[in-house]
């Protein structure tokens, strides 16, 4: 899945740009303008997990059998997923390497390394988009393709392939746990009720 560019925002339905934006602006982020909540929030309502999201949002500050519960059930969901994606012989070992590196991004959460969780959700985001898509993944205009077949469906590859603007822009500049933690919870949610 290519980052994003200016032609995957436009790909963005018009009804959802606004709040695509303020989640990651066209612009990049800004030393003075990070992550908001606020924004993150939104998001969540649109992928139509706004419910859910709340109420998980602080599970993270206190570790326990619920953030356990949760992350399990996200694993396992993930597991299913990536086991019934039909592929091409050669790429079944893409899927044994997918199912090895979901636990250590779970693990990543549980002990609240978001910034690493965040770059290890990217590429699990990558190899899933691959794994669901092929090729079509790799190419410029697959945002605007998962558009064509789901709204929600399209913001969130959207989101998928803007992680990466936000790795490269939390290297040089601090980011707040709760946030980081926010975001990574929006993918989480929406692929445990995938």
């Amino acid at each position: 899945m290519h980052s994003s560019s200016v032609h995957s925002n436009n790909a963005i339905p018009t009804e959802y740009r606004d709040g695509a934006e303020k989640l990651f602006p066209q612009g990049g982020f800004t030393s003075k303008k990070g992550l908001s909540l606020k924004a993150i929030g939104e998001f969540a309502n649109t992928l139509g997990i706004g419910a859910e999201f709340r109420r998980l949002l602080p599970i993270h500050k206190s570790p326990g059998t619920e953030l356990n519960t949760y992350l399990e059930n996200f694993q396992y969901n993930l597991d299913l997923l990536i086991q019934k994606t039909w592929v091409e012989k050669a790429d079944e070992a893409r899927k044994e390497i997918l199912l090895d590196e979901v636990p250590g991004f779970v693990d990543r959460i549980l002990k609240k390394n978001f910034r690493q969780a965040l770059d290890e959700f990217g590429a699990i985001l990558d190899e899933l988009a691959y794994l669901f898509f092929g090729a079509q993944s790799m190419r410029d205009d697959f945002t605007e393709y998962t558009f064509r077949i789901d709204a929600q469906m399209g913001l969130f590859w959207w989101y998928g392939s803007q992680l990466g603007r936000l790795k490269d822009f939390i290297k040089d500049h601090p980011a707040d746990d709760e946030a980081l933690w926010a975001v990574l919870l929006l993918g989480i949610c929406f692929l445990t009720n995938f």
